[in-house]
């Protein structure tokens, strides 16, 4: 690709992610297995979810490690298998990316709490993250994604960790809660100046609802961000129904919030929980329409 993801962004005023992975693997027979196991067992129906999204209009996708580094994979038996689960990741997605969309090393929360408040040292933090992006980088991905962080200081670790190791771009994004603030207090503007300062090349939200919930938080960016902001909304706040998660938002109206996001001042956007390849279609088609 003769485009880097830098240059991506400095020429491009919105830019299309992707959408959800969990909801796509499920339907093609997941069950109970951890999805990062799919990319050893079934790379195949890990490529095809990829595969839908570049062919719905995505730029970027993003592995499918979001639980890959050491303490995420201990949980699921797989401690051992850390460099095969990440590089059989990437693997699997640029085998629908195909040279003509990035591949995002997706790197997110270890699972533990960072000391005072857990067990985690911040030095440990920085080696497991750090582990996880070697083995990304040397697989072929493009840029990093550290997303759904709970946690600033936290997320200020994996990208501290990737950089150790890496001088790829590195896009990072935050949950925030109903308040406006992550799980441990952090509020939309501190993470943009902490994060802008450790380099980054953009920073914003994702998960944290839907589009609706998550317009606030990306304004309050806005007002003090000097990068690209990013917004990767969940298809609306998931409803319980029976036995079944239910994420409430069609296509349109994700759409339309995504738009709304775009309009205050995200520069990537995409999907995040309960979005599929339809949503990224009618993202992609409301973002032509705004630059009309």
């Amino acid at each position: 690709m003769g485009l880097s993801f830098l240059d991506l962004l400095k020429r491009e005023k919105t830019i299309l992610l992707d959408g959800g992975m969990w909801r796509l693997l499920q339907a093609k027979g997941l069950g109970d297995d951890p999805p990062e196991l799919w990319n050893l067992t079934h790379p195949d129906r890990v490529t095809d979810v990829h595969r839908a999204y570049v062919e719905a209009g995505s730029r970027v996708v993003y592995t499918n490690s979001l639980g890959g580094n050491r303490l995420r994979l201990a949980q699921m038996g797989l401690a051992d298998r850390l460099a095969e689960v990440n590089w059989a990741a990437v693997k699997a997605a640029r085998a629908a990316a195909g040279g003509a969309v990035f591949v995002a090393g997706d790197i997110s929360t270890t699972g533990a709490m960072l000391e005072p408040y857990g067990d985690l040292s911040r030095r440990e933090a920085v080696e497991i993250y750090a582990e996880q992006a070697r083995v990304l980088a040397e697989a072929g991905v493009g840029l990093f994604v550290v997303e759904t962080m709970l946690d600033l200081a936290e997320a200020c670790a994996a990208v501290e960790g990737i950089q150790s190791v890496s001088a790829l771009p590195i896009v990072c994004t935050l949950s925030f809660g109903p308040g406006g603030r992550t799980m441990m207090g952090d509020t939309p503007e501190k993470a943009v100046r902490e994060l802008t300062a450790l380099g980054v090349a953009a920073v914003g939200a994702n998960c944290s609802g839907g589009a609706r919930e998550m317009l606030p938080v990306i304004q309050a960016m806005a007002g003090v961000a000097g990068i690209p902001l990013v917004a990767k909304p969940n298809a609306g706040i998931p409803e319980l129904i029976g036995t079944d998660t239910v994420f409430p938002d069609s296509p349109a109206e994700m759409a339309e919030g995504t738009g709304r996001l775009a309009e205050a001042g995200a520069v990537l956007v995409g999907g995040c929980c309960g979005s599929t390849p339809d949503h990224l279609r009618a993202i992609r088609a409301r973002l032509a329409e705004m630059k009309e």
